[in-house]
This record gives C-alpha cells, sequence and structure tokens, in this order.
C-alpha cells in the first residue's frame, strides 16, 4: 500500500501544502511507485478524491487511497489498483479524523534509463499533472 513518511506529517501540520512520496503499487494506474505528491493538508474530501490518511490499525503509518464514498462513521477508501488490497475491503470505514489531506498534483521522477530523446519527450509529457477527482472511478470502485 501507498505509505508516506512521519517527516511528511510533521511538515503537514506546519503548512497547508506539502510533498509526499509513493511507496506500492495500490494506486496503481493513478499513482506508481515513487511518484512525488502535493497534499493539501485538511481539504475538504468529496467522493472520488485521492486522500491521505492514516490507516487506521497502524496510526503511525500514512497511506494514500480514493475516498469513494460517504458511510455512517467516515470514508470507505478503495485503492485504484484492485488487485494490492489494504483499503477499506480490509479495515472498513475510515474515520473522519484520520483523513489528513487531499493530494492535489503528482509528479514522476525521470528513471535513469530513460536516455534517449523520445523517452526524454514521454516523460516531460507526463511527469507531472494534477490528481483529479474521478467521479466515475468512485462508481466502478463501489461496484467491487
Amino acid at each position: 500500500m501507498p505509505e508516506l513518511s512521519q517527516e511528511t506529517e510533521r511538515r503537514g501540520a506546519l503548512l497547508p501544502f506539502g510533498p509526499a512520496e509513493v511507496t506500492g503499487p495500490s494506486m496503481v494506474p493513478t499513482l506508481h511507485h515513487g511518484d512525488r505528491l502535493l497534499v493539501q493538508w485538511g481539504a475538504r474530501v468529496g467522493p472520488g478524491d485521492v486522500v491521505v490518511l492514516r490507516h487506521p490499525f497502524q496510526q503511525d503509518l500514512l497511506v494514500v487511497k480514493r475516498a469513494t464514498e460517504r458511510r455512517e462513521g467516515g470514508w470507505w477508501v478503495l485503492g485504484d489498483n484492485a488487485y494490492a488490497g489494504g483499503d477499506s475491503t480490509d479495515y472498513g470505514v475510515v474515520p473522519d479524523e484520520l483523513v489528513l489531506g487531499k493530494v492535489r498534483f503528482r509528479y514522476r521522477p525521470r528513471r535513469p534509463d530513460q536516455r534517449s530523446l523520445f523517452a526524454a519527450v514521454r516523460w516531460v509529457l507526463s511527469a507531472a499533472r494534477p490528481v483529479l477527482c474521478d467521479r466515475s472511478a468512485s462508481r466502478r470502485l463501489r461496484a467491487r
């Protein structure tokens, strides 16, 4: 599951926006291992938003998931990768106080093997983009 460092959390308490780094495959294809994120701490969350939250059973672990729907007691969150697990299907509804912020922007660092001109151009065109609310994904994921 994508996890974030404790340093990310400390910075989030001081500023409304802060960086984070993704580890793990649970948000593929939206986010990949090594992606850098710009998180808006304390932002209002809606269905379809990609959010940063505390893991309900391991609260020192921060994870990235998609908030799919509001339920009694909090948010139902799912990873975009159905095979990775580690979401509300495992731990249930996430209370509001554990949802820390909304992901606004994603940046993919350049890999060392991207040396050709074609690879460099492809990277430039896809490296940085906003992470938007995907309501169609919300409905699709809820059907699982």
